[in-house]
């Protein structure tokens, strides 16, 4: 089902990550994601914001998102990176306005546009002068009709490859998030050969989470992920990009018993997942909803607090459910068995969608821990 392209034969090196302070992800998080509308033009199939046209009439104000800006701030070093996504960023009149105040208080941030008509070359050209980094654009299929199919709007693939042509060429650091389902699992090795052309710096395979309208889609069934996963770490050691995945933490399990088998050091394969070992939903995430709610991830729909109420920082590293989440001895079943549970820790917000409990064992995962086997 998975066969692994073949790659031209020159060496394959990697661009090296910029060096950050040692971070204690119970503390402060890596990414803080911002839902900064709920607005989009788009009706994506797998939508986690069931995102609409029109702005949400609660959501944060000018005034109100620059008092989220300082608090993201206030985590300190290590600063957190921002992510603005949506419904569409772009939707927001106030956006240029925010983000140069994010850059006044020392924030990097990156942003994940909708592929619309409102995203232009000169957009981009704006938002790279008004300080952002990094672009991050979706592509769920490599043809037209695999991908507008998923995303409910004719023409959105040639628009996402134009985006990701001007971002290139305006040196923007770039990565593309595609969906991983039943229904588009086939058509990565083809995704994977159009990607080549582009320079990105990251291609992150979304594990399909069943919330908002992304409940319409089929995940894929543990063994077949399993495999997949396999296939991702084969990719990964030629891709000239780094490949990660998202919402399957399970793959650095993969990654390490791989790497351990090459007889490679294990100390090494953090870096070989993508710098996100230990990372999942509520710890090393946070994410802010466009009224201001915050969730351990934007797939688990469980709300701690609301920073209209109470800081970010306090609600990150003191509310009830974060101090669960940052504690992988208190997850249940095979994750809280496994002996990979510090590294992984299964994803939280599956466990969540499957069963209510954000502590249940990850469904996708097909992992049978020793101390389970053991005892059976």
């Amino acid at each position: 089902m998975f066969s692994l392209p073949t790659l031209p034969g020159a060496a394959v090196t990697h661009t090296p990550l910029p060096p950050h302070a040692p971070r204690n992800y119970s503390r402060t998080p890596m990414n803080v994601y911002w839902e900064t509308t709920r607005a989009c033009p788009l009706a994506c199939r797998h939508c986690r914001a069931e995102a609409v046209l029109a702005p949400h009439p609660d959501q944060l104000t000018t005034c109100e998102a620059e008092q989220l800006l300082g608090q993201i701030a206030n985590f300190g070093d290590p600063m957190p990176q921002l992510i603005l996504t949506g419904g569409d960023p772009l939707s927001r009149p106030d956006l240029f306005e925010l983000l140069a105040h994010a850059r006044s208080l020392g924030l990097r941030v990156s942003m994940t546009p909708a592929a619309s008509a409102a995203l232009s070359r000169e957009i981009l050209q704006q938002l790279q002068a008004a300080g952002l980094e990094a672009l991050g654009l979706s592509l769920d299929g490599s043809t037209p009709e695999r991908h507008d199919r998923l995303r409910g709007v004719p023409g959105t693939f040639a628009r996402t490859l134009q985006a990701l042509a001007w971002g290139r060429d305006l040196g923007f650091p770039l990565q593309v998030n595609s969906l991983v389902s039943a229904e588009t699992a086939d058509d990565l090795p083809a995704l994977y050969e159009l990607l080549q052309p582009f320079a990105i710096a990251r291609w992150s395979l979304f594990f399909l989470i069943a919330v908002g309208r992304g409940q319409q889609l089929q995940p894929l069934p543990p063994p077949q992920a399993e495999a997949l996963m396999h296939w991702i770490f084969e990719c990964s050691r030629q891709a000239p990009f780094i490949v990660a995945t998202t919402e399957a933490p399970s793959y650095r399990r993969v990654t390490l018993t791989e790497r351990r088998g090459q007889g490679v050091n294990a100390a090494s394969a953090p870096a070989a997942a993508g710098r996100a070992w230990g990372i999942r939903d509520g710890h090393g995430i946070v994410f802010v909803s466009h009224t201001g709610e915050v969730y351990p991830s934007g797939f688990l729909p469980l709300s701690a607090g609301n920073i209209r109420r109470q800081p970010l920082l306090d609600i990150y590293r003191s509310s009830p459910l974060f101090a669960a989440l940052h504690d992988p001895r208190q997850f249940h079943g095979r994750c809280g068995a496994c002996e990979f549970q510090a590294v992984c820790g299964g994803s939280r917000a599956r466990a969540f969608a499957a069963t209510g409990d954000p502590l249940a064992a990850d469904p996708l995962c097909a992992y049978e821990p020793h101390s389970l086997r053991a005892s059976a």
